[in-house]
């Protein structure tokens, strides 16, 4: 197998992530978030066995003609990545070397204006990485205008998320990407030429809201942690501060780095679990080159830590949303 990047996806971080996973030949690790595959490329490249996850069936299936490719060190996991710990357990793996996450949507689902993730293109209101359940156009047609506007402030850290909200109930039915992004930007005003649309921050909500991706990647983390042999490695990047402080806090409370009660005292291990990775590595972001070849790198930040000898810190997992 060789490390060519496929034309659809060029993974973002991939040196830094590849570094971070610091993979030996013949270890098992984990692309949590197959996609197109660009993680689990470098993965096989390197020598590894790659268990590759991804909920969304487009993703398994197009990633068949790899599997095929690979004389059968890479297995497929349509399954979502905070369920790694059973699924790897049901194919006989206790333990693995190292996990990647890239989290958010992917490019393959960007692209694609039948998905309803973006509105450069104008497409269903989909947003369902499942491709099952709701789908955005059935939250804005029929949440109420509080939990519409609750939403856009909460996920998308949008402060005109009421006035978003009643415009939207004011103009249902809603059906269309396109539909939705000019109702947005009607509502708030929109300067041709600005640097970031205003629709963005609305459709981030909504989707992040549709696939409970917060929750996900906090019980995402929790399996990571319980499938790290000692020494494993972990390499999350991440696209938006949501998303980033979730994980500086759990690297924070894993590794025992909870502040102290002063600023003028060190950080501590709290009362509690022994520490479960040792001190993360300093977060990365992409290279000036990078972020010119590829836009979606300029809001990545990749965190990284390895894998203490202590046990896991107990799951707690959550319902749905």
């Amino acid at each position: 197998m060789t490390a060519a990047t496929d034309p659809r996806h060029d993974p973002v971080l991939l040196d830094e992530v590849i570094s971070a996973l610091d993979i030996a030949t013949d270890e098992i690790h984990v692309d949590a978030t197959f996609g197109a595959g660009g993680y689990s490329r470098a993965m096989l490249a390197n020598g590894a066995t790659v268990y590759a996850f991804d909920r969304d069936p487009d993703a398994i299936a197009e990633g068949q003609a790899m599997v095929d490719q690979s004389d059968g060190y890479l297995h497929l996991v349509p399954q979502r990545f905070s369920e790694m710990h059973e699924a790897l357990s049901e194919r006989g793996v206790d333990q693995v070397d190292g996990v990647a996450m890239d989290i958010g949507v992917s490019s393959m689902q960007l692209d694609r204006a039948e998905r309803g993730f973006s509105f450069q293109a104008d497409g269903p209101l989909d947003m369902r990485m499942e491709q099952d359940g709701e789908s955005a156009a059935d939250f804005i047609n029929t949440a109420d205008e509080s939990m519409i506007a609750d939403t856009i402030y909460a996920y998308g850290e949008e402060h005109r998320s009421r006035r978003i909200a009643r415009a939207i109930v004011a103009a249902r039915p809603i059906e269309t990407t396109g539909e939705l992004a000019s109702i947005v930007r009607k509502a708030v005003g929109h300067r041709l030429g600005a640097p970031k649309d205003p629709a963005t921050r609305t459709f981030q909500a909504i989707r992040i809201h549709l696939n409970r991706e917060l929750d996900e990647l906090r019980d995402g983390l929790a399996a990571a942690e319980a499938v790290l042999a000692p020494g494993g490695r972990l390499a999350v990047v991440t696209f938006h501060s949501l998303e980033d402080r979730i994980v500086k806090q759990f690297l924070r409370e894993r590794s025992g780095r909870t502040p102290g009660g002063s600023r003028h005292l060190p950080e501590t291990a709290a009362d509690g679990p022994s520490p479960s990775f040792d001190k993360p590595a300093k977060p990365k972001r992409a290279s000036t080159e990078e972020r010119d070849r590829n836009p979606r790198s300029r809001s990545a930040t990749l965190r990284s830590a390895r894998r203490s000898s202590a046990p896991p810190w107990p799951m707690q997992k959550r319902g749905a949303a």
